[in-house]
């Protein structure tokens, strides 16, 4: 195996083994969904609209990435520590 193709390898693998060992937990997305409702509107945090949103969702780990839903909507999506609300 040539030097680029093994240093390839190596960063490839320190990437997968990074965002295993980052990948968000269920708590973080919830966390972050009701954030990101409470900022949507102030009658939404008001009323806990976010926290029953957070409440009602679904925790999905692929291992390097996860995501939650609420039925048939995804909610959130999050990889190497970070995590982005769906409009």
């Amino acid at each position: 195996m040539s030097k680029a193709l093994t240093r390839a390898v190596v960063i490839a693998a320190v990437a997968v083994a990074l965002a295993a060992l980052l990948n968000p937990s269920p708590e973080r997305h919830r966390d972050k969904i009701r954030e990101a409702t409470g900022e949507r509107s102030q009658v939404a945090r008001v009323l806990g609209l976010g926290s029953l949103k957070a409440f009602a969702s679904s925790y999905h780990s692929l291992g390097v990435a996860s995501y939650t839903t609420a039925g048939e909507k995804t909610l959130s999506v999050g990889a190497f520590g970070l995590v982005f609300v769906r409009d």
